[in-house]
């Protein structure tokens, strides 16, 4: 792909729809995560570039006004569709041709060419964004975020298959779009092999990090902020609590770790940092039921969702983090936490070898033993830690949003410098047998 001083085609303003989750909602909270980091720290510099961005959402409580700034530039509007609360993800299809409706509502006000382009996230938003660009005669690029193929060769035990209308959605937004973004190279490849997509339009790029708000910091302050011992061991879990993110996994590890040295006990700590999600909602308490089943609960910490600033410090006090997850699309915490200066143990799927690279350990499967072992070998070699932590950070530092955002801005030029010439390609109409003048 070209770059984007190469296009004529200058980009405006963007309609991003993000239909299931705001981005004003709080990151490890009910269906808030990497999406919404990605979503709002792309948006933020798309504003810092002079480009309006203007994020359409459902509203999920009366109190929201109707629209709000985010950042300069960027606007967040929230459109009623179904019930404030109580709706499950899995309901919102009921709700696409409602929420639908209330965008094109909103821009019924605004001036034909409005929106140089929609940006949508999660085939959700792919539906919706497909009609909007379809009206408005805009460029339709797409981030699917996770999806439900994916998932479902990689299901927990104890998790619920993706529904087959999920998958239909999914390759109808891949038709209808323009471009595909992809945050790695392996999602590239399953858009085209389980979804058909053509080669031609995706378009690889990584998420970042804020390398600004994630940076290494003193230990002993950190643990002092997040009130841990100094002298403890910490391995860290951050994400949304659902089978999914295998949280449990992580558990019955410590669980071997324990068996296996009883003496770990003084000095172990293991942070769950984050709130229940997904299948996790139906039992909000059974991670913390497990524990105790596990005889570990004296180790363990749940902690609810922090704010940033304090989810930094719980990275700099970690000794590790671990990400089990059975599918992740790249792993956003990998990378904060190695932002951080903090090693990372994350299994071999999806993103996550993408976002670990060389500073951290892969597990191949999910299997407690082989957790156990993979932990156990990075807390009792110091000097191993060390050589990751170092390498953790400088991994990390090639990953910045600014990198992101230009990439995502050649994306949208090129979206829409492909549109334009699709236009000048039709056909001129001709009229009692003249022909008309030439589209100049």
């Amino acid at each position: 792909m070209t770059t984007a001083s190469d296009r004529p085609c200058p980009v405006r303003r963007v309609a991003m729809i993000s239909v299931h989750t705001s981005p004003l909602d709080q990151p490890g909270t009910g269906d808030a995560g990497g999406l919404n980091v990605y979503v709002v720290e792309t948006a933020k510099r798309l504003g810092m570039m002079g480009i309006e961005v203007e994020i359409f959402t459902r509203r999920t409580s009366a109190a929201l006004a109707e629209t709000v700034q985010l950042a300069p530039g960027v606007l967040v509007r929230h459109i009623d569709a179904g019930p404030y609360e109580g709706l499950a993800k899995n309901d919102l299809p009921g709700q696409l041709c409602a929420f639908a409706a209330g965008v094109m509502r909103h821009v019924a006000r605004s001036p034909e060419g409005h929106y140089d382009l929609v940006h949508s996230h999660y085939w959700l938003s792919g539906q919706v964004g497909w009609l909007a660009a379809d009206r408005w005669d805009v460029p339709l690029v797409h981030t699917m975020h996770t999806m439900a193929r994916v998932k479902n060769a990689a299901l927990a035990a104890d998790d619920r298959p993706e529904p087959g209308g999920r998958e239909i959605g999914e390759e109808q937004v891949v038709r209808a779009s323009s471009l595909l973004v992809a945050n790695t190279p392996r999602e590239a490849a399953d858009l085209v092999a389980l979804y058909g997509a053509e080669p031609a339009i995706v378009e690889i790029i990584s998420p970042g990090v804020d390398l600004a708000a994630f940076t290494p910091g003193d230990r002993a302050v950190a643990r002092a902020a997040v009130s841990l011992p100094e002298a403890a061991q910490v391995v860290l879990f951050v994400g949304r609590i659902q089978p999914l993110k295998a949280p449990d996994v992580l558990l019955r590890a410590v669980a071997r770790l324990l068996a296996q040295a009883p003496e770990r006990r003084e000095r172990l700590v293991v942070a769950i940092v984050g709130g229940p999600s997904g299948a996790g909602l139906e039992r909000p308490r059974r991670l913390q039921q497990l524990a105790r089943e596990l005889s570990i609960a004296d180790v363990v910490q749940f902690v609810p969702p922090v704010s940033r600033d304090e989810l930094v410090q719980w990275y700099r006090a970690a000794d590790l983090l671990a990400v089990p997850s059975y599918s992740e699309s790249f792993g956003l915490v990998a990378l904060e936490a190695q932002a951080c200066g903090t090693p990372v143990v994350a299994a071999d799927v999806g993103g996550l070898p993408d976002a670990v690279g060389d500073a951290g350990i892969l597990v191949d499967g999910h299997d407690p033993d082989d957790w156990a072992h993979a932990i156990a070998r990075l807390l009792d070699d110091p000097v191993r830690l060390s050589s990751l932590a170092a390498r953790a950070g400088a991994h990390a530092a090639d990953f910045g949003w600014d990198v992101t955002t230009e990439r995502l801005l050649d994306v949208y030029r090129h979206a829409c410098h492909q549109s334009a010439e699709d236009v000048a390609e039709l056909p001129v109409p001709s009229f009692a047998g003249v022909p008309a003048a030439p589209i100049p």
